[in-house]
């Protein structure tokens, strides 16, 4: 076997969050980063270690490291807009644009799955090591790899899979794509089945703090079987989205004027996905549910749902409702996160917006939430100042135009009566880069801002997912049940949203449908709150597209925005954008690939 380096880090450590570290950063900057050969690595529990944590490396420096991620889980998404040439690639449907954001999606994961196959191979090796811990090494080696070939079938479809790495392979270049269903079965079930039971419990006493645990692999695998089960659900089903165009043209004092639209209560039906026609769905949807249930139980250690207040904190990074997620190091050039830049933006020293802050929510996502919903009043930045040098104009910016915010701006009340601005507050209209509704989430997780490179983190995988897959499974099996709209509640109360009433889901939905009004079932009406939930939840987490695709609404929920959003990106899709295109360095190289997805060159 030829000599491999692998770069270890104690920053490995803090790759899944969890609730231990007082202080994250600071426990990783004691550590020294260290290089070592396979031959240094010693036959115990320590060298299962340090295989594991060159895995868990491959996040950033294969990722996330040079500003490609998180793009390719984000953009592409009828709910998230901004700056046009922030979103020239995956944001408008140029999914072969010149940056290779989908190339990135595919060589990453691919470089983890090659790095976990070499790791598991060495770790079985490690007879000093306990057999505990090292099933816990192999565990946390499953879950990664499950995870990657997970993410790659979501975006690819059929896709090749590997067993082990090439250095024992030999090479990489005769491998043929697998079908969808073989990917699921064969490959990443039996992977977080092993995972779910030889990993530690985030309350077992051998347990490492930061690394990930058995309700990661079990939230995981509940995802992974909910994606299926809505893959597989029939045609027809109904789903209502609030959508629609952006905006409509109206003469305002002889001017023409872009003027916001309210989103509609859109009827759209259920699709079945290419692939997935051979999962039984029922039986997915029992799985998801089980699985998500017994993590709810604490079958698998003790997960909570975080106060809202420490949800998003520096200090609420490591709380347990983080099952996985991507950790940072302030100002490290390898273990600082660059997606800041454009979700946050950067900062003077007089607080002010001197770069970017290019990517946020657009108008229809902020309209379905009530006014006092914390995911929109303290998870939104209502104010901010920008320098000259990030536009040809500074001065301070609102969101929104109605509502608390612009009484706040007419009486100059905190945060608008700061005295760098004294008069030229205002809230672009429509068409305007600077008119979304941008995120504080990761915003409050970053301790200088300032930087470029920051310690923000980016979810994977949290509690509150899983609560909304256990609602999501238990309507799809028995129609609406108390049980499914308690978990449902128990994410909008936390973030203090008025609870569902199962009442008003028996009623059904009313929505007009070519101006009549039609009324959908209690399924679907819950189905639909659901979704939308997810929606406003899990807002730049990397899901939105997914839950699109798998619901088999993507192109009809694209397509109801009538070809662009408000500052331009195209948002009109066809059947192409199902799936990202395979690289093409990959297609021209790999003998077992014949040719890339349809409509891809």
């Amino acid at each position: 076997m030829m000599k491999s380096k692998i770069f270890l880090s104690a920053m490995a450590f803090a790759l899944m969050s969890v609730p231990v570290f007082t202080s994250c950063e600071d426990w990783l900057e004691e550590k020294a980063y260290t290089f070592v050969t396979t031959d240094d690595i010693p036959n115990s529990n320590e060298g299962a270690d340090s295989w594991t944590l060159g895995v868990y490396n491959s996040l950033f420096s294969d990722m996330f490291m040079y500003g490609s991620f998180p793009r390719p889980l984000d953009y592409d998404c009828d709910y998230i807009s901004g700056a046009v040439w922030q979103f020239s690639e995956f944001g408008s449907g140029n999914f072969q644009g010149g940056t290779s954001q989908a190339d990135a999606m595919w060589n990453g994961m691919y470089a983890l799955i090659n790095k976990a196959n070499k790791a598991i191979t060495n770790v079985k090796a490690l007879d000093g090591a306990t057999e505990l811990h090292r099933n816990n090494c192999l565990g946390e080696l499953y879950f990664l790899k499950a995870w990657a070939y997970f993410m790659l079938t979501r975006a690819y479809g059929d896709i090749p899979v590997h067993s082990v790495s090439v250095d024992e392979e030999g090479t990489y270049d005769n491998f043929p794509r697998i079908p969808i269903k073989d990917v699921y079965e064969k490959t990443i079930i039996p992977l977080l089945d092993d995972a779910r039971t030889m990993l530690y419990k985030n309350t077992t006493g051998a347990y490492t703090p930061g690394r990930v645990n058995a309700a990661s692999a079990a939230g995981l695998e509940a995802k992974v079987y909910a994606t299926m089960a809505a893959g597989a659900t029939a045609d027809g089903e109904d789903i209502v989205v609030k959508t629609g165009v952006p905006y409509v043209v109206q003469n305002i004092n002889g001017t023409a004027t872009k003027v916001y639209t309210d989103p509609v209560k859109t009827l759209m039906h259920k699709r079945v996905v290419a692939g997935y026609e051979n999962f039984d769905a029922r039986e997915c949807w029992q799985k998801a549910y089980d699985l998500a249930k017994a993590v709810k139980a604490g079958d698998y250690g003790k997960i909570e749902l975080s106060d809202y207040a420490n949800l998003w904190s520096n200090s609420g990074k490591t709380a347990s409702e983080h099952l996985f997620s991507l950790q940072t190091i302030s100002g490290d050039n390898m273990y600082g996160t660059l997606f800041s830049y454009h979700y946050c933006g950067m900062t003077n020293a007089a607080g002010h917006i001197v770069n970017s802050l290019t990517v946020g929510m657009r108008w229809h996502w902020y309209m379905l939430f009530e006014e006092m919903d914390h995911r929109i009043y303290e998870g939104v930045l209502h104010a901010w100042i920008r320098d000259g040098s990030d536009t040809s104009w500074g001065g301070g910016s609102y969101f929104p135009n109605f509502g608390i915010w612009q009484k706040r701006v007419e009486n100059r009340e905190a945060p608008y009566d700061n005295t760098d601005v004294t008069s030229s507050w205002r809230c672009d209209g429509a068409g305007s880069e600077q008119f979304f509704a941008f995120q504080t989430k990761y915003l409050q997780q970053i301790s200088d801002r300032s930087l470029s490179r920051t310690d923000a983190n980016y979810p994977f995988l949290r509690y509150a997912d899983v609560l909304l897959i256990l609602a999501e499974a238990a309507n799809e099996l028995n129609g609406p049940t108390q049980e499914a709209v308690n978990a449902l509640n128990l994410v909008r109360e936390r973030s203090n949203a008025t609870p569902r009433d199962i009442e008003q889901f028996e009623e059904g939905t009313i929505v007009k449908v070519d101006g009549v009004n039609t009324k959908i079932s209690p399924k679907a009406s819950l189905r639909s709150s659901i979704i939308e939930e997810r929606a406003m939840e899990l807002a730049l987490e990397g899901d939105r597209r997914w839950d699109l695709i798998r619901w088999g609404i993507y192109l009809p929920a694209m397509n109801a925005l009538g070809g662009a959003d408000e500052p331009g990106n195209v948002k009109e899709r066809s059947e192409k954008h199902l799936l990202f295109p395979i690289p093409t360095l990959e297609v021209l190289t790999n003998k077992g690939i014949k040719a890339n997805n349809p409509g891809w060159n």
